[in-house]
């Protein structure tokens, strides 16, 4: 379908890639991976004809349709959401419009008995069979079932594109390549602007793509869920595996090593040779054989290891001082944008040490809460910051407020006090920016290495508790990698907004899940809030289908009190579900480490304490469980 022949694009002198090849087929699901700054925008854009390469071949088949989703879009004003993703359609709509005219005719005209009116007749009557070979009377619906897919409500179809973030905005492009039934789909970080439900909902759909997708993401998950190749950019080369990242960074890794195995062979016994040579050389006997060796091994072909970019970035997070017990708390929070009620009534307590994920879809109020923690707006409600509590706060858009006029190194210095600012050189080394890098002024970097500055600008004020709102957009996954085991060995606060489910795993002990205006709490990790929500979504319909039985059965209006009573009593049945999910990691836990290291906790009484503390603490949450669903069964 897609033929790239030695491919070449270098910047400044020094190439991005050189002489790459490769072929796409229908059915190639690729993940195109590397680090920020390894040219895979780049080789989007030239795949696309966006720009052209230095030198090279891009051959494709006759009449092959290609979609490119970019991180640039510009929407005509005053277009509703439904009218721009019906765009997607311009062969439907230029027949519908041939349609309406022809019928306006019909209606209008009265010479019903001319030529011109039966060839008006005729030409309907192929304009609506060529109509429904486009698809012409499913594509409405198509479209709103997308739009739904990617978290737009159906009260959103009418309002006008303008009034929308640059990310729902995104959603509406993306929208508009899935409905076009392209041969080649191009994704520009696809997640970045999606939630987790809205994420599943897109592997799903790219799952059974038939044909080409080629993604550009640094979401390790969806890669693994959707991708079936895997393509990486590194130091001017490319590694090609039909495998998803995950088990591509297996198979590449056998690969090297076997590859540094034989290179150690061959070297040992090149070694062996050239000794042969210079004893056998000094002797006129051995003269001839020297020579004879000396031909044999100008002839062998050197073994060469795949070159692997390993640099990372050194981060780590250290507590300026420790605060007290309770370091944010919130009391009957409300905010409004206009008549817009985006949050009603919230109450939340933050201990300190808890490491805490935001989750839900888009729009539900995660960011704008946090920016009330921040004091960024105005909200009604109170939020109390605890005893010697310091933030940090890591916007969605941090990147977007550095000035782009400046260099690296004047941007950390005018964000620097006296105590740090001599070390302000070594923590943009620390970020990957060395040498020359740090005289670059911030407007030529990319998106991710914009992020990795603003990152280290964070770390010049002292800190004790992290707020981070999307830490990960434009990171790439090793630079992700580094940040997560940062912040998971960070031993302050953390509360975290993110949709990468991969990035969220492990990195928190509770989950709030924004949804409805109001927040609901999930005592565990991102996994435990996904199994929640499934189990959720069950009781949803199985509830569903008991009220329609209930309804055939009798027309006895519901009773407020019962129905009352019987959420009171589900919302406590999860809580209890929680609390014994989280009791159960925990014995788990404590049962590793008596099974590896026994001798460590040999007169640890405290442990044992807590042990069995634990234990009979889930053997009560059990009998409370049985307790509460009885009471739900029999009201």
């Amino acid at each position: 379908m897609l033929n790239i022949h030695n491919l070449s694009v270098s910047f400044g002198g020094s190439y991005l890639f050189e002489e790459v090849t490769f072929r796409l087929g229908a059915g190639d699901r690729v993940g195109l991976v590397g680090k920020n700054g390894a040219g895979k925008s780049t080789m989007l854009k030239i795949l696309s004809g966006d720009i052209p390469p230095d030198t090279g071949v891009i051959a494709t088949e006759k009449e092959v349709r290609m979609g490119f989703l970019r991180q640039d879009i510009d929407f005509i004003p005053g277009r509703t959401v439904l009218d721009e993703a019906y765009q997607a359609f311009v062969e439907i709509k230029k027949a519908e419009a041939k349609i309406d005219e022809i019928n306006h005719q019909l209606v209008t005209r009265t010479d019903y008995e001319s030529e011109s009116y039966s060839k008006l007749i005729e030409d309907l009557s192929d304009y609506s069979h060529h109509y429904e070979i486009l698809g012409g009377y499913n594509y409405q619906g198509d479209t709103e079932r997308i739009l739904l897919g990617l978290g737009f409500k159906r009260e959103d179809f009418d309002q006008l594109t303008d009034t929308f973030s640059g990310g729902w905005r995104m959603r509406i492009e993306l929208a508009k390549l899935l409905l076009q039934s392209n041969d080649i789909l191009l994704l520009d970080e696809p997640t970045n602007h999606l939630d987790i439900e809205s994420i599943i909902w897109l592997e799903s759909f790219l799952r059974v793509y038939p044909g080409v997708v080629v993604i550009v993401s640094h979401d390790k998950m969806f890669l693994d869920n959707v991708t079936n190749r895997t393509i990486e950019i590194s130091l001017g080369k490319i590694y090609d595996f039909n495998k998803p990242y995950s088990e591509y960074l297996e198979l590449r890794g056998e690969i090297r090593e076997k590859q540094l195995a034989t290179q150690k062979n061959q070297q040992k016994s090149i070694e062996h040779t050239e000794k042969l040579i210079e004893k056998f050389r000094a002797k006129a006997s051995k003269a001839s054989m020297a020579q004879s060796m000396i031909k044999k091994l100008d002839k062998i072909e050197r073994i060469e290891v795949d070159e692997d970019d390993n640099s990372v970035m050194n981060i780590s997070f250290p507590v300026s001082m420790t605060p007290g017990r309770v370091v944010v708390e919130a009391e009957d929070v409300t905010k409004k944008y206009g008549e817009k009620l985006i949050l009603k009534d919230i109450d939340l307590l933050v201990e300190r040490g808890s490491k805490i994920a935001f989750v839900g879809q888009n729009g539900q109020g995660k960011s704008t809460f946090i920016k009330a923690i921040t004091n960024e707006i105005d909200y009604t409600g109170t939020i109390k910051l605890g005893h010697n509590v310091q933030l940090g706060y890591f916007a969605q858009n941090q990147a977007e407020h550095l000035d782009g006029e400046i260099t690296l190194l004047q941007t950390m210095e005018d964000a620097a006090t006296d105590t740090n600012r001599s070390k302000v050189r070594d923590m943009l080394g620390s970020f990957l920016f060395r040498g020359d890098d740090v005289e670059k002024k911030v407007k030529v970097l990319s998106g991710g290495e914009r992020n990795r500055l603003a990152l280290c600008k964070l770390l010049l004020q002292p800190i004790n508790v992290l707020v981070m709102d999307e830490p990960t957009n434009h990171l790439d996954i090793k630079s992700k990698n580094v940040l997560k085991a940062a912040l998971q060995k960070y031993e302050g606060t953390l509360l975290l907004v993110s949709h990468d489910r991969d990035f969220l795993q492990g990195m928190s002990n509770i989950v709030y899940e924004f949804k409805d205006h109001k927040i609901r709490e999930y005592l565990g990790d991102i996994n435990f809030y996904l199994e929640q929500r499934n189990m959720q979504n069950m009781r949803e319909v199985e509830k569903k289908d008991v009220v329609k039985a209930a309804a055939k059965e009798s027309a006895a209006p519901v009773n407020y009190q019962d129905q009352k009573k019987g959420k009171a009593l589900q919302n406590r049945l999860s809580k209890i579900e929680g609390q014994i999910k989280q009791l159960e990691i925990e014995i788990q836990k404590d049962d590793r480490m008596l099974a590896e290291h026994p001798e460590k906790l040999i007169g640890d009484a405290a442990f044992f304490a807590a042990y069995e503390n634990k234990k009979k603490e889930l053997d009560v949450r059990m009998e409370e469980w049985e307790q509460v669903q009885e009471e739900i069964e029999n009201a």
